[in-house]
């Protein structure tokens, strides 16, 4: 064989076993990303899950008469931000309140899992909350009684609380479950998220927040 024909079938094979490795990477991160919420299962009495497009999950756990709508979303295209994988829990019952009252943690107006930039009215903070935390509803004349929001909103003591949303649909609080790397994002724009499964520790005191705040809001109307 001619140095030139080595020098062609050490390429070939270079290239094809590079492209078997990207197809066991992107095997491997398909299979990952879609068990993101495996251990949060335990937590519900019975759950339906399915892969969306992205391929995060998306899944409905039942607990008790409760049905929790629970969502990852990412966020990489927001202009000199970190990518950030956002968790959605939502509580879709209807709820005896007029209007819609979203309260958001250091708001940019491009957060990709809210309509909080679209509500028209803004309303002062209460005093629980810091300076980094807005306000906005549909109708401010008939947002629900603070009395009965205002001891629930120590919850946004912890920095990974982004949103709490009461409306006559129901309730959702959504956080941070993870964030890139500044380093190796900045250095490799590598920013895989999604990679090790959602620790149910971080969603249950979630879930017991709105019912608790379900019952104060029933309780008040």
């Amino acid at each position: 064989m001619t140095p030139l024909a080595t020098l062609a079938a050490a390429l070939a094979f270079t290239l094809l076993w590079l492209a078997w490795k990207t197809l066991q990477a992107t095997a491997a991160r398909k299979t990952t990303r879609a068990a993101y919420f495996n251990d949060i299962s335990a937590i519900f009495d019975s759950v339906t899950t399915r892969v969306e497009p992205t391929g995060l999950p998306r899944m409905t756990g039942k607990l008790g008469p409760h049905a929790f709508d629970i969502q990852a979303v990412q966020d990489s295209l927001t202009f000199r931000k970190l990518p950030a994988l956002w968790v959605m829990l939502t509580l879709p019952e209807p709820m005896q309140v007029k209007a819609t009252l979203d309260i958001m943690a250091r708001p940019t107006g491009q957060e990709p899992f809210s309509h909080f930039a679209r509500l028209p009215q803004s309303l002062p903070a209460p005093a629980p909350l810091s300076d980094d935390i807005a306000i906005r509803s549909d109708n401010a004349a008939e947002v629900p009684p603070l009395a009965a929001i205002a001891p629930h909103l120590e919850l946004f003591a912890d920095p990974k609380v982004k949103e709490l949303v009461i409306s006559p649909k129901g309730l959702r609080l959504v956080i941070l479950a993870e964030e890139a790397g500044r380093g190796r994002y900045l250095i490799f724009r590598e920013a895989e998220l999604g990679k090790t499964p959602l620790d149910r520790k971080h969603l249950i005191p979630l879930i017991d927040a709105l019912l608790a705040l379900r019952q104060s809001l029933i309780e008040a109307t």
